[in-house]
């Protein structure tokens, strides 16, 4: 009896290792490759990853750039391509008429209203009217360090009265969206390339690409593990907001986080900004003060998914501190680190147990 126990005992262990032995050797069947492109959300996307051939790989990363195209066509703003009726028709038709409108719209539009009513109102779509005077001055600004100014307040004030995401009206039997407000201007910019990304991706593995990292302009979501047979989660760093200032420079790092099928998105002010009186005047505006936030210089949010998280790093950093980790902690698998004025760092539990600095690894 001990003899057939044993028997067993060895039998399993055998088709245990024998497991391993096959995992690891389909593992290495793949190899690491990168690659980029530019343009597509007027940024740099950069892709890592592993596959069977730098042929495969490549195609890829040619149906992201094909798929992040298509979107950014869409969620545009500023510009109009023909064939296609985008976020720049709908505002050129504002208390006109309604926009028949591709469904990737409807459904943008219809997340972001709906997490605007769950957290609070900070990160609002139909800020456009706002948002575009900012964009102005801001760009005359960088043309003009000199002649740099702050806009109005009375001119700030006078577009907030056209920002009631109510008058957004989205007719999903018909496919339309109607803003009822002939002043109001859409701005997706706070959500667009999170979202956009989200949906790219989902494509990509349903395609067969499963081991990788994803980042259109340091907005990153990680797919599965590293096939390289060591790691179990990929190291995603998160940005230095004070070296960002300083330079380009990506080494310049706070921490290191490891993960897998999440994504990292940050909000900071050396993200778009322009010097008024030798002060960063950066891109986040608080739709309560119309002024840039200055609760933090960044906040960095871990999500599964890439929509959520870069509506959440907006609306993270416009909240003070105790409302914007209460909210944070509210919302499940959610986490967060708050770089503040002073340099200093807070950080929700689950984010710690994941930092390099509090000695997390991607190893298995």
């Amino acid at each position: 009896m001990i003899m057939k126990r044993l028997m067993i005992l060895l039998l399993v262990a055998a088709m245990f290792f024998s497991m391993l032995s096959c995992a690891k050797q389909e593992e290495t069947q793949f190899e690491k490759y990168s690659e980029g492109f530019f343009g597509t959300f007027d940024t740099l996307t950069q892709v890592v990853g592993y596959a069977k051939s730098e042929e495969e790989f490549h195609s890829y990363v040619e149906k992201l750039r094909v798929q992040l195209e298509e979107l950014h066509k869409l969620y545009d703003k500023y510009n109009e391509y023909e064939g296609i009726n985008n976020i720049k028709t709908i505002n050129d038709n504002a208390g006109i008429r309604p926009v028949k409108v591709d469904k990737r719209i409807i459904d943008l539009i219809n997340f972001s209203k709906e997490w605007y009513a769950k957290t609070g109102g900070k990160t609002n779509i139909s800020m456009g009217a706002v948002l575009e005077i900012w964009h102005d001055y801001r760009e005359a600004g960088k043309a003009d360090p000199e002649g740099a100014m702050l806009p109005p307040m009375e001119l700030l004030l006078d577009a907030a009265q056209h920002t009631d995401i109510n008058k957004v009206i989205v007719d999903e039997a018909n496919s339309t969206v109607f803003l009822e407000d002939k002043d109001m201007r859409l701005d997706v910019g706070a959500i667009a390339k999170g979202y956009a990304t989200e949906l790219a991706v989902k494509v990509l593995k349903e395609d067969g690409f499963t081991s990788g990292i994803i980042s259109p302009g340091g907005n990153i979501r990680v797919l599965d593990k590293p096939l390289d047979g060591v790691r179990e989660r990929w190291g995603v760093g998160i940005q230095n907001p004070d070296a960002a200032i300083v330079s380009d420079d990506q080494s310049n790092l706070l921490d290191t986080i490891f993960i897998n099928n999440s994504a990292v998105v940050s909000s900071g002010d050396y993200q778009r900004y322009y010097i008024v009186d030798g002060k960063v005047i950066h891109h986040l505006i608080d739709p309560q003060t119309l002024m840039p936030g200055e609760h933090y210089k960044a906040v960095t949010v871990l999500a599964k998914d890439s929509g959520i998280a870069d509506f959440l790093s907006t609306t993270a950093f416009l909240l003070p501190y105790e409302e914007s980790k209460a909210l944070i902690e509210s919302l499940d698998g959610i986490e967060a680190v708050w770089v503040m004025p002073d340099g200093s760092i807070k950080a929700t539990e689950g984010m710690r147990k994941i930092m390099k600095s509090q000695g997390a690894t991607g190893a298995k």
